[in-house]
This record gives C-alpha cells, structure tokens and sequence, in this order.
C-alpha cells in the first residue's frame, strides 16, 4: 500500500509517504519535518518533497493517514481539510488515528519500556492523559485518553511522562512528539477506513453554546 500520512497536532509537524508490501515491509519511505517557530506552515510543498523522495506521484497513493489529535485545533483541521479535499478529487481511503498513540509508538520505537502516560497540553489548566504499556511487541493501551488535572498528573513519576511539550510543565518528561512516519507504520495494519465526512479531530470537551437573547424592542421614536 502507498500511504501519505499528515501529522499537524504539535509544534512538530509532519509529512510522511510510506510504500510498504502486503507483509508492511517498507518498500519505499521518507519523512519531513518543521518544527521551526513562527514558520508558516506549507503542507503541499512537504508533500511534493516526500513524493519526489520516494519516487511516486500523486495519482499513486492509496491511502491517507491523519494525526487526529488532541492538540493544535488549527493543525489538526489543517490535516484533516487536506485529506477530505485530496480524498474528493482521488480514490484514496482515509485513516483517523489518535496522536496519544502515535506518541506511545514513537516511545516504544524509540526504545523505551515499561508503564508511560502520554501527556498533552488540554488547556484551562488541565492535560489529556493515556496510559501506555510499552513492550518488545508494541505499545499497548492500559488506560484510556481522558482529560485529567494536574494533580492527577503529579501522582505519576515525571520520568514516566511523555508527549510533545510535556517539560513545559514536568521537567524530567520525555519530549515525545507524534510523527507522520508513526502514522505510516500504523496505517499499515488498520483497516477501520471512514469516509471524509467522518473524520473529526479528537476533542473531548462537550461543546456548549449559548443562546443568543432575542433582540431588544426599541421604544418608538
């Protein structure tokens, strides 16, 4: 399969295209990466540099992978309007895939074993939070992503935390960020593709509106 993969959640973004065989042997692969602070982001030209890497063109690829998030809102709507807009013109299947779990594999891939809790920036003073068990075999979920208070945090040891800017706030964390490549890998053993229409960031708020009140009767004149 000829995957494209988008990962926009964290200051770290990323464009991956990964040509693997039935098995998921990479045949042909290449990563870029922007992490540069106050650089507009340009996501087509990172695609145009891994295509021309890997020697394939646009009409080629057969699937695309997105960073769901929790994270940059606007990052991850990026990804998200790419892949629905690339997915209206080309017979592509589109793949969602949490970016809590794309940090835990990047985590077990880069050698790290034992109990970690991916940590994410929620805002409003709180984190999302994962736990992971990373082994030989992969990174398995121990504990579902929710959104928790710092205190919840603090029972962990720090040397346990890992995510993307996760010392901003736990100075001995690991910065550990998702990564397109990450995506890549892991789309090549899922199979729960979702129309355009269907893919949504991951978000656990509930969102709330409130009611405008009905405008105001001026006294006549």
């Amino acid at each position: 399969m000829k995957i494209l993969a988008f990962e926009f959640s964290s200051a770290q973004r990323s464009v991956a295209v990964l040509h693997a065989d039935a098995t998921g042997r990479a045949l042909a692969a290449a990563e870029v990466i922007d992490s540069a602070a106050g650089k507009t982001m340009k996501p087509l030209g990172m695609v145009e540099q891994v295509l021309r890497e890997t020697g394939l063109e646009r009409e080629q690829i057969e699937c695309i992978a997105i960073g769901l998030g929790p994270g940059s809102y606007t990052g991850i709507r990026a990804g998200i309007s790419l892949a629905q807009g690339w997915s209206l013109g080309r017979d592509v299947k589109l793949l969602g895939i949490s970016s809590a779990e794309a940090v835990a594999v990047q985590a077990q891939a880069d050698g790290l074993r034992g109990r970690f809790e991916v940590v994410i920036d929620a805002q409003r003073g709180e984190f999302y939070r994962a736990g992971y068990e990373l082994g030989e075999a992969g990174a398995r979920e121990v504990e579902s992503l929710r959104i928790v208070s710092p205190a919840e945090i603090k029972t962990f040891p720090e040397t346990a935390l890992i995510g993307p800017e996760v010392t901003r706030w736990f100075a001995h964390g690991r910065i550990i960020c998702p990564r397109a490549a990450t995506l890549a890998r892991l789309a090549t053993t899922r199979a729960d593709f979702l129309p355009g229409e269907r893919i949504e960031p991951i978000y656990l708020r509930e969102t709330t509106f409130v009611k405008a009140p009905p405008p105001r009767a001026l006294p006549p004149e």
